[in-house]
Parts: C-alpha cells; sequence; structure tokens
C-alpha cells in the first residue's frame, strides 16, 4: 500500500502544497476537479494538464485519483443529472491526461427503497458515467459514507457493469453510520480501488438522509432537529476517532489491497501537523 494526500487538505496553493507533500514523503496526491483554491482540472487545457503533471513526476510522485465532487444531491437530481454527466465525463478525461485511473466521486444518499425514482436514477446516471469511465480505463470510485456498507453494496451490484468501484472512507462509515472499519471493507471489498485515510468521532445516532440532505423525502425522519439534538459527529487527527484501524489493515490486506491511502483533513486549525500526523501514524501500521 502507498501513502496518498488530498492536496487541498494542506490549505495551500497548489503548487506549494504539492512540494508539502513531497517532502513528507508522500507517493501520490488527490487533486479536486474543481476547487476554489487553483483553477479547475477541466478548464485547463491539456497542455496545462501536461505541465502540472510533469510537476507532480519530477517531484516523485504520481497522482492517485481526482475528485470528481459537483456538490448538490449528486445522482439524485434528475433534472441536473445531463450536466453532471457531461462534467463526469469531462473529469474522466482529466484523468487520462493526468495518468491516474480513478474518478472519486459522491452520488448522494441512497435511498433506503429500490422503488424509489431517485434510486432508479442514480442507478441509471452511474451506469452511464461508468460504461464511459470503463472505455477511458478508467474507474469511478463511489465514496462511502451516507448509507452502510451493505446498502452501498447493494447499489453497486444493482449498476453491474464495468468501470464503477468504492473509494472506501472508513471516517464516514464510523462518523454517519458507524459501520465498522473491518466489516465494511470485507463486504465492499471486491470493489475497492481507492481509499480515505481519515478518521471520526460519532457522538449520537443519525439518519444520514437529514445529515446529508436528499431528494427522496421518505427517507428523512419526521420531527428530526439536528440542531436540537446536538453534534451528530467529527472528524477528528488520524488515530484520535472510532475507526478500527488494526482491523481495517486486516481486511485491506486480506483482500490484496495495494493501492493508496490517501490522507484528507477537512477541519482543524494546523492541518499541516496533522497531515504529517496522519504520515506517521499510517507509517507505523502498514508494514
Amino acid at each position: 500500500m502507498k501513502i496518498g494526500v488530498i492536496v487541498e487538505s494542506f490549505c495551500e496553493e497548489l503548487h506549494t502544497a504539492l512540494k508539502s507533500a513531497a517532502q513528507m514523503g508522500i507517493q501520490g496526491v488527490q487533486i479536486y476537479a474543481c476547487h476554489s483554491s487553483h483553477k479547475s482540472l477541466i478548464e485547463m487545457t491539456s497542455a496545462e494538464r501536461a505541465d502540472l503533471l510533469k510537476y507532480i513526476k519530477d517531484l516523485g510522485m504520481e497522482v492517485s485519483s481526482i475528485c470528481g465532487d459537483l456538490g448538490g444531491h449528486g445522482f439524485q437530481d434528475k433534472e441536473g443529472n445531463p450536466k453532471r454527466i457531461e462534467l463526469s465525463k469531462q473529469i474522466i478525461d482529466a484523468c487520462c491526461e493526468l495518468d491516474t485511473k480513478v474518478m472519486t466521486t459522491h452520488v448522494g444518499v441512497i435511498p433506503t427503497k429500490d422503488e424509489s425514482p431517485v434510486y432508479q436514477e442514480m442507478v441509471r446516471v452511474a451506469k452511464v458515467v461508468g460504461e464511459y469511465a470503463s472505455a477511458n480505463g478508467v474507474t469511478l470510485a463511489i465514496e462511502t459514507g451516507p448509507e452502510p456498507a451493505t446498502r452501498l453494496r447493494h447499489y453497486l451490484e444493482d449498476i453491474g457493469g464495468k468501470g464503477i468501484g468504492v473509494n472506501f472512507d472508513p471516517a464516514n462509515l464510523a462518523m454517519v453510520v458507524r459501520d465498522d472499519a473491518e466489516k465494511a471493507a470485507e463486504v465492499l471489498g471486491p470493489w475497492i480501488v481507492h481509499t480515505h485515510a481519515k478518521d471520526g468521532k460519532n457522538f449520537r445516532p443519525c439518519n444520514p438522509a437529514n445529515e446529508y440532505g436528499t431528494l427522496e423525502l421518505s427517507d428523512l425522519t419526521p420531527g428530526y432537529d439536528a440542531k436540537a439534538l446536538g453534534r451528530a459527529y467529527l472528524e477528528v487527527p488520524l488515530g484520535q476517532g472510532d475507526v478500527n484501524w488494526d482491523g481495517y489493515f486486516r481486511t485491506l490486506k486480506k483482500i490484496g489491497y495495494n493501492g493508496f491511502l490517501t490522507i484528507e483533513r477537512e477541519v482543524g486549525d494546523t492541518p499541516k501537523a496533522d497531515i504529517q500526523l496522519a504520515v506517521d501514524f499510517l507509517k507505523a501500521r502498514m508494514w
């Protein structure tokens, strides 16, 4: 396994963040396709992407994946999906030019009922994007989080075909649905092509549909008041949360995963120090 990092987690200018990653001995970087801190990868010309890739390789790293999160409700939004499909295809094209085989994304909260029109739309769109990804040697890696691993696996099986995988984020599962990373990785093992190294704590049971938002209104809990109940979860530095790291690593080795553990730090006042802590934490447990 290799250590990666989401470069935006440094909260630095892109090229400065890339240098910071290289100085820590990190082997790969995940880059947001659309981010306010740097020019969108979609808007870059082929020449600009080539220059960026050369810069990364000259630092001794590679692109582990491109984060193709497009905000909103993911693939739930039927009216907005034609644009999302087109943008997803453009991100897949960027993956090819940046020499990575993985595009990660959040598809939105997967409805609890198969007969939901929202669920059926999410299956349809994932198939379309997955087919385009497969045709270009890329995998659309759906990130874990808003639903238990068993529900995500069912969704993946309904999509079927090639070009579909999982970006396994153990913290999302621990924080939101209290899924154990070791068991969840066993459930999703055949699809895991990329992972996030992130940690978090859960403070109370919560409904993902309420926390993330959804267009499938039947999944919302009547009378649910998140503010009155208090914080449901919190991202924390690696090793300080609820993720069962020892069990998780056992499963990754068991299923033969040999890809990236990509550090993600979305909150906190000392991101660079937290990323270094995460690098040290991973190095002490990976081998």
